[in-house]
């Protein structure tokens, strides 16, 4: 089975960094994974999306043109990117920062204040985290506990320190997110 998801928002809200953590617990799991990043020119404050390609057989190409799944930090993201999505398909937005109210009426969207529920943790970097532990529950791409598992390795020496608050962040998403 071969799943894409495209993660977008503005610079700074680690879109890049939500969508690399899951590329690479999706290989730790032994997957075929495919990540492109696409930031350009942009900036701390711009925009910047990705698109990652989970497969259980090798991946053809990079490219998400139909995603099964969209994860929309910011308004502009939401705008842009629900457009694409395939029928079916699940929009997961920061409804801290996105109203979502103009939704295509053939998708799924699943609204998380991520930013709040970040905030209660005790900082607005792991928003992005919140966010992916939200998605991996609603999409089942990879093993919540091989992610949990995993975390010191993905995250790397250099952030060791940020291996609980990381954790937390993972398990508030999942959590907010009812089976």
């Amino acid at each position: 089975m071969t799943t894409k998801t495209i993660f977008s928002g503005f610079g700074g809200q680690g879109v890049l960094s939500m969508g690399f953590t899951l590329a690479n617990a999706a290989m730790l799991e032994g997957k075929y994974v495919t990540y492109l990043p696409s930031y350009g020119v942009e900036v701390r404050g711009g925009t910047a999306n990705c698109t990652v390609v989970v497969s259980d057989e090798e991946i053809a190409s990079p490219v998400a043109s139909e995603p099964e799944f969209v994860v929309a930090m910011n308004q502009p993201s939401f705008n842009r990117f629900q457009s694409i999505l395939q029928s079916g398909g699940l929009l997961c937005v920061n409804a801290s920062l996105v109203n979502s109210a103009s939704v295509r009426s053939d998708i799924e969207v699943l609204a998380i204040p991520t930013s709040d529920l970040a905030e209660k943790l005790g900082t607005i970097k792991v928003a992005n985290m919140v966010m992916l532990g939200a998605l991996i529950r609603a999409s089942n791409i990879i093993s919540f506990d091989a992610m949990i598992n995993n975390l010191a390795e993905l995250l790397g020496e250099g952030k060791s320190k940020l291996i609980k608050l990381n954790k937390e962040a993972l398990e508030t998403g999942f959590n907010y997110v009812k089976e």
